[in-house]
């Protein structure tokens, strides 16, 4: 029966390439308009030609993109002045992160407009409809000049990698303002978890925090809402400043952060209800986005039809949807998506105790080293990459192997998070400023820092720096930090909970537990299987085999005893050894209460 349902589940992912590669064939066959792949030698053919590089960035999930597809690149105006005037390229942005860092801010479709210097003419986000299209394209043909000019780089950037105090009541200031305290979420029109926010959140909720647990409980129960009733799954977002209006694409990168958040929630905060959300992310992902191999496809379209909106199809229940059919998979195959997908699932191995969940996380594992490692620790993003490698990738698969370490203490997945970071540090290190860039350039266009990325990239270093105990990853995360750390960076958006939790990372300890004892043995077992569960938020887990020698960062000297024990250390204070994982518990409750961290969280600063 398992082999049954692996070659139909096969024959049906088959058909969902099938019907992907035709659409594509049968939209380039339909459009008057000769998309090209993107290619830097269209520069010099600009230059030559005296034309200008039309960018539609697009995204095949997107229902805006196929409906500006279906109308506005079928306009025969549109596409004479096109023709004329215009280099036409299409990319899909989740083949090419380098683009999608560059042009983020623009959403999908993302319509630029290039010279043949690479200077960005023209930027829109959005739909835009054919008459609007043709007004666009002919003035920028009449003034081929910049509407704006580029963004500007800070004069100077921090010298430290802490947060100024200014700049760290500022942000503390933003994440309460920001926040919807009415529909949870952020005050805008756009409803979904940010992470990051969330994650925050909770750290100050552990804290005792009650405003932030009221902040926290309020966006997780809101989230909700975003979870398909029939297949699980989270929608990409709502509209409407509401969580009742969803775009129903499926992210694979959105699913594995909302797994990540509702099984950490459900472990600190020990609520079932977070359990149950993830297990239904989970379930989703495995029955939709999975290959027969193991590995996570990148999404879902929102479409069951292109340009079709399909509100009354997602209010059906499973049954009927599927005998109208399936939206189309992306049966992609990418790095990030995979890594993260590791590191969601280590943490719902840390909240369930599930062996399952540990073990597709290890699949995964596999099966990227096998399809996408690269010599040095890096990942390629796919089988065959245009460009790249590209930063995201080799991070995300980093933070997996570091999940799987916390969760199985085997020394492997520590030596590749290592290798990780060291490709990362070769390859993206800006040199002449602090942060790293999302690409290696390649062509015309130079990679971005981006703010997202060097927030995920200082937390990683830091990790990696706890775990392994080496200098030089300290030196990174602060390096990256500094980036961040910088006023002009620092307050460019809205809000950034994210820069939060990197600034508290750098300045505190982790709660620290340590295992001391053979891993085959059922002892030792019980209490690492305690220290998973602890509801800590920002943690290190150790498990020491003296059979397999020295800890990679011995910062802690244990003794060898003569059965297995558990230690728990917090801001320079240890334990004495416990042997029953209640008494773990215990020890651990006690050590964290008087604790006071260096960097004091608050969601009331003055």
């Amino acid at each position: 029966m398992k082999n049954r349902y692996r070659i139909v589940k096969g024959l049906w992912h088959a058909g969902v390439l099938y019907a992907l590669l035709l659409g594509i064939a049968v939209q380039a066959a339909e459009s008057p308009i000769h998309w090209r792949a993107w290619d830097e030698a269209q520069f010099t053919e600009a230059k030559m030609d005296s034309k200008l590089i039309l960018l539609d960035l697009e995204a095949v999930w997107c229902h805006w993109c196929h409906v500006m597809d279906q109308t506005t690149y079928r306009d025969a105006d549109v596409a004479a002045v096109i023709d004329k005037h215009f280099i036409p390229v299409k990319v899909d942005h989740d083949t090419r992160p380098d683009l999608a860092e560059r042009y983020r801010d623009y959403g999908w479709p993302a319509t630029i407009i290039l010279d043949a210097e690479g200077r960005d003419v023209v930027k829109r986000a959005g739909y835009i409809e054919p008459d609007a299209m043709a007004r666009l394209l002919q003035a920028v043909v009449k003034d081929p000049n910049p509407e704006a000019a580029p963004p500007t780089a800070p004069k100077s950037y921090a010298s430290s990698a802490l947060l100024d105090a200014p700049v760290r009541n500022e942000l503390a200031r933003r994440f309460i303002v920001t926040h919807d305290t009415k529909n949870g979420g952020l005050r805008q029109a756009q409803k979904f978890l940010d992470r990051d926010s969330v994650e925050y959140a909770l750290l100050l909720a552990r804290q005792g925090d009650k405003q932030a647990r009221q902040t926290l409980r309020r966006d997780l129960v809101a989230g909700l809402n975003l979870i398909d009733p029939a297949w699980g799954g989270v929608y990409q977002y709502s509209t409407h400043g509401d969580w009742k209006h969803p775009h129903y694409e499926k992210l694979a990168f959105i699913q594995a952060a909302y797994l990540r958040l509702y099984a950490q929630a459900a472990r600190v905060l020990g609520e079932p209800r977070y359990l149950k959300a993830a297990r239904a992310i989970q379930g989703y992902v495995g029955n939709f986005l999975t290959s027969p191999d193991g590995l996570i496809y990148v999404s879902q379209d929102a479409d069951l039809r292109q340009g079709e909106k399909a509100h009354g199809y997602f209010k059906l229940a499973d049954s009927a949807r599927r005998r109208l059919g399936i939206p189309r998979v992306d049966t992609h195959v990418y790095a990030k998506e995979n890594g993260l997908m590791i590191a969601a699932l280590a943490a719902l191995y840390s909240a369930s105790g599930e062996r399952s969940d540990l073990e597709r996380a290890t699949t995964i594992a596999r099966g990227m080293i096998a399809q996408r490692a690269l010599a040095d620790g890096g990942f390629s993003h796919d089988a065959r990459d245009a460009a790249g490698p590209y930063l995201a990738d080799t991070l995300a698969m980093g933070q997996g192997f570091l999940a799987l370490y916390e969760v199985t203490g085997d020394r492997e997945w520590l030596r590749r998070a290592r290798a990780a970071a060291d490709f990362i540090e070769m390859r993206f290190r800006d040199p002449t400023q602090p942060g790293y860039r999302t690409a290696v350039k390649t062509g015309v266009l130079t990679p971005v820092i981006q703010i997202d990325e060097n927030i995920a990239l200082t937390r990683f270093f830091n990790a990696v720096y706890r775990y392994s105990g080496r200098p030089v990853d300290k030196a990174r995360s602060e390096y990256a930090m500094r980036y961040l750390a910088t006023p002009d960076i620092a307050l460019s958006r809205v809000t950034e909970a994210g820069t939060l939790l990197a600034d508290f990372e750098l300045s505190n300890d982790p709660a620290h537990f340590t295992i001391v004892g053979k891993k085959s043995g059922k002892d030792a077992q019980a209490l690492q299987r305690a220290a998973l569960g602890y509801p800590a938020a920002y943690r290190r887990v150790d498990w020491w085999d003296p059979q397999e020698g020295p800890m990679d960062n011995p910062d802690v000297q244990y003794p060898t005893l003569p059965r297995a024990a558990a230690f728990v250390c917090s801001e320079g204070r240890c334990s004495r050894p416990v042997y029953v994982p209640d008494d773990l518990r215990v020890l651990a409750d006690q050590l964290s209460q008087p604790v006071k961290t260096k960097q004091i969280l608050t969601l009331n600063p003055q």
